[in-house]
């Protein structure tokens, strides 16, 4: 068996595993489950290309259900504020991939953009800066949210690396402790547990 066909073979095995474990999953499960029995399907048939495009399309439904599980921790609006989220698709484009949560707040202060990207280039990037208490306090004032440290721009944008993988990104006109309350109102623990 070539070495190009026993790794197909290991990804179809193990995107049908992924997919077996999701069988009580959410409603998208069952689109990447008949995805992937539809790659192996055309796999045993012989049919790569088929089995190549099935398994691609199962990829981008289990990392579009990962997004939305990330957008999970975008804060809701303060009080007299309006949150909008953003197409996580568009999001993914301006960082370079991965994936990626972004809302929109407006309030009677300004407005506040809040981006959560995780396991993408631009957070590989970052990490070497905001990694670093010492490079981060180049970059401006360092502040705390319990155990998790950000740097606060003389532009007043917000950005922190939660568990060394998801960055956290809070720009806007709004004031600087308008949106410091925003990111100390994120469930940070449970960011960096994901």
């Amino acid at each position: 068996m070539s070495l190009a066909r026993r790794f197909a073979c290991r990804s179809l095995t193990s995107l049908g595993l992924a997919a077996a474990l999701a069988v009580s999953g959410p409603a998208w499960a069952d689109e990447v489950e008949d995805a992937l029995a539809a790659a192996l399907e055309a796999w045993r048939a012989g049919d790569a290309e088929t089995a190549k495009l099935e398994a691609e399309y199962a990829i981008a439904k289990m990392a579009e259900a990962d997004a939305q599980g990330l957008s999970g921790f975008l804060p809701d609006a303060p009080e007299g504020w309006s949150r909008e989220l953003q197409d996580p698709q568009a999001g993914a484009a301006l960082f370079g991939g991965g994936l990626i949560a972004v809302a929109d707040y407006r309030g009677a202060e300004g407005e506040m953009t809040v981006t959560l990207a995780a396991d993408g280039p631009m957070v590989a990037g970052m990490a070497a800066v905001l990694g670093n208490p010492a490079a981060m306090g180049a970059m401006g004032r360092l502040v705390r949210a319990g155990r998790h440290r950000a740097v606060v721009t003389a532009e007043g944008e917000i950005n922190a690396l939660i568990a060394q993988r998801v960055l956290v990104r809070i720009d806007g006109n709004a004031p600087p402790a308008t949106k410091l309350a925003l990111f100390e109102a994120m469930d940070l623990d449970g960011l960096a547990a994901r």
